[in-house]
């Protein structure tokens, strides 16, 4: 009886929070999956040398602390949560089990380094296949605690948001910067065969409303960049981009058309940043190629790391590392695929997702 009674207890509890989301907004939580350009922490759990937890990342966050995430300040997952009233969703790794009445609340599952492909940065992070078993394993939890119609019912109102497939193109255009067209849409093929599969996953487990942040112009990224003699650009890799957001779409268009109940909206994160890349000033800018925080030759040689130089105004900045947006360019972009149209958000933007 005596177990009966905190069954109860707890179904009353996750109740409750689901009460108080659905008066905050139509979006009672944000379930999150992708890479480091999302991950607030999950990766500090790991044993790898992924990590983010250690200055100077951090040091425009509340509190001036490195939290996890790979920036100086907020990412793109709290940027979203922010505009959609709710708290960031917590790293799923920093909840114990005893803890899953916060599953309701949302759960992020983001791990840097992180690909469609397993084999990308593999062991040295949660594989986006990883994210969607410990995904259903919480929708398990949910549906125990909620009943499975009432779970359902929530997963269907909270907004998945994706950031994956920037790990499998750098990788390989690192290594392969001489990939014909070709060979580029042979890999990229691959990816979405992979891709695909997932977000069928994702839906069987109640996805209903998708955000899918494409894959930026990672050739441009200080790293990238700084391979070339004239620090150009990687065309392989912003080729790449564009290919792998183009294919995304269709299949989101596609089960979209299948499942009349699934709605997504996708952000063209490799258009939106060129903007920013192309004409810095005109968005608030003044150093678009180098990094912020590093070392080396426009500091992409080494990652950001407390022994590394860093810039006095990061606002002004594109990038925060040889890799990731400064907490600016996040925020930005984060606003366009909120409210912003095509060509950078479509056929919705978030918000519209979010009122559905």
């Amino acid at each position: 009886m005596a177990g009966a009674s905190v069954v109860a207890c707890c179904s009353l509890v996750i109740m409750a929070l689901m009460a108080a989301a659905a008066m905050a907004g139509s979006v009672p939580a944000v379930y999150v999956f992708g890479d480091s350009l999302a991950d607030v922490g999950n990766n500090n759990h790991l044993l790898t040398l992924l990590k983010a937890d250690f200055s100077h990342n951090g040091m425009d966050y509340a509190g001036g602390k490195a939290t996890g995430r790979f920036s100086n300040g907020k990412n793109s997952a709290d940027f979203l949560a922010d505009k959609l009233g709710l708290a960031t969703s917590p790293p799923y790794l920093a909840l114990s089990s005893s803890s899953n009445a916060n599953y309701v609340n949302g759960v992020s599952f983001a791990s840097g380094g992180a690909g469609v492909s397993n084999a990308t940065n593999k062991n040295q992070c949660i594989t986006f296949d990883k994210q969607i078993e410990y995904y259903s394993g919480v929708y398990s939890s949910l549906a125990r605690s909620l009943g499975q119609a009432q779970a359902a019912t929530h997963l269907a109102r909270s907004i998945f948001a994706i950031t994956i497939g920037s790990n499998d193109i750098i990788h390989y255009a690192k290594a392969n910067n001489a990939a014909t067209p070709s060979q580029q849409q042979q890999y990229v093929a691959a990816l979405i065969q992979s891709l695909s599969g997932q977000l069928q996953s994702l839906y069987n487990l109640g996805a209903r409303k998708v955000l899918f942040l494409g894959t930026g112009p990672v050739g441009c990224t200080p790293s990238l960049r700084e391979m070339s003699s004239a620090k150009v650009c990687n065309a392989v890799g912003n080729s790449m981009a564009v290919q792998y957001n183009k294919a995304a779409e269709g299949v989101l268009s596609g089960m979209a058309a299948k499942y009349t109940d699934l709605h997504y909206a996708l952000f063209d994160s490799s258009a939106a940043l060129l903007r920013y890349i192309d004409q810095p000033a005109e968005y608030g800018f003044v150093e678009a190629k180098a990094a912020c925080c590093g070392l080396g030759d426009m500091n992409a040689k080494i990652a950001c790391t407390p022994l590394s130089s860093y810039c006095a105004n990061r606002s002004d900045h594109v990038f925060w590392d040889f890799y990731h947006p400064t907490e600016a360019t996040a925020q930005k972009l984060t606003a366009t695929s909120f409210d912003g149209s095509a060509p950078f958000i479509f056929p919705i933007n978030v918000r519209q997702l979010s009122a559905i």
